[in-house]
């Protein structure tokens, strides 16, 4: 993620964790050095995930932005652990470790990502703290991803399966025309909490069928009327800032298969009929990717920073508004 561009997340305070059972018992959620194995935590009935805006600076360092509702504008984060949790009913969650430090690097606060469900008095224990790798996980939540099964329009305009293509394979570009697929990645998750797709309905936004991508999904829209007030005409919108519960939802339960598509430059193609974004390589979503994926194709992958498109993107105020699916679709049509 280029600085200069902050992200949201959706997080809890370290007190909205804590400890009902074993050696730090009655303690908040904490960094690494001092969580322990067989801890039981529970979520605090009263709980609100809150919104800290963050700011990529290092593969495993962030700084809060100025828009952030929590935290010191300005003071560094570190990405400390990937923690995971089980459940009384036997299901793990992930939830990855924020520590912000202050001026003399003294902790000045600790939140916690979950990368899937957490529910108010439910116990979960700590089956394993991953303090070597947690960008990689902190990363795969920003790779915007295709679910299983979504057609895809190939440079000969034929439709294929997102699971169905290979490297090399001639993909249609809305900036570039036909383009070689350079790699395609594939993850399985819970389909819980953040790592849950969303769902837009055929016909919401003029897709041919449902369309489920990844929750940071950037969607392409070309407005013949503004009638949103974007200001420009091209905009780009994320899934989640779209769900209306209706139309446009998240699809919670079992798992899901997310597949991300990498070009030499970063991609607008077309899914089920919409226009949508291929997978971004920059500070953070470099982590996401194998060893050695890089080096390999550093002559073929320039940087991505120039096709981010930052100015394009919707804000979320206005993507939120009731009716603002209703007017994308009318927009794009009239």
């Amino acid at each position: 993620m280029p600085r200069g561009t902050p992200q949201t997340l959706s997080v809890y305070a370290s007190d909205d964790l804590s400890v009902v059972d074993g050696a730090n018992l009655g303690d908040g959620l904490s960094y690494c050095d001092e969580v322990q194995h067989d801890d039981v935590y529970r979520l605090d009935e009263m709980a609100l995930r809150r919104d800290l805006s963050v700011r990529q600076t290092g593969p495993r360092l962030l700084e809060v932005a100025e828009t952030s509702r929590m935290g010191r504008p300005g003071a560094a984060l570190h990405i400390d652990c990937c923690i995971t949790f089980m459940g009384n009913d036997g299901e793990t969650v992930d939830l990855i470790v924020l520590v912000e430090v202050d001026g003399e690097g003294l902790v000045a606060g600790i939140y916690g990502l979950p990368l899937g469900g957490l529910r108010p008095k439910h116990d979960y224990r700590i089956i394993g703290v991953d303090a070597m790798g947690p960008e990689r996980r902190f990363a795969e939540v920003a790779c915007v991803s295709f679910t299983h099964g979504t057609m895809i329009t190939m440079a000969s305009g034929a439709q294929k399966p997102v699971e169905q293509l290979c490297q090399g394979d001639m993909v249609l570009t809305r900036d570039d025309g036909p383009q070689p697929l350079r790699w395609i990645g594939q993850t399985t998750v819970r389909a819980t909490g953040e790592g849950a797709p969303i769902r837009i309905r055929a016909g919401t936004l003029n897709n041919a069928d449902d369309l489920l991508v990844s929750p940071d999904h950037r969607l392409f829209v070309y407005q013949r009327r503004d009638h949103l007030g974007a200001g420009r005409s091209e905009i780009l919108v994320k899934a989640r800032h779209l769900v209306n519960g209706d139309s446009v939802a998240r699809v919670e339960g079992g798992f899901v298969e997310y597949y991300q598509l990498l070009f030499d430059d970063h991609q607008i193609i077309y899914a089920e009929g919409i226009a949508a974004e291929t997978l971004l390589v920059d500070t953070r979503t470099r982590a996401a990717l194998p060893e050695g994926l890089g080096a390999k194709l550093a002559t073929a992958l320039p940087s991505h920073d120039n096709r981010l498109r930052a100015e394009f993107e919707l804000s979320e105020s206005l993507a939120r508004r009731p009716d603002a699916v209703e007017l994308l679709r009318r927009a794009s049509t009239r």
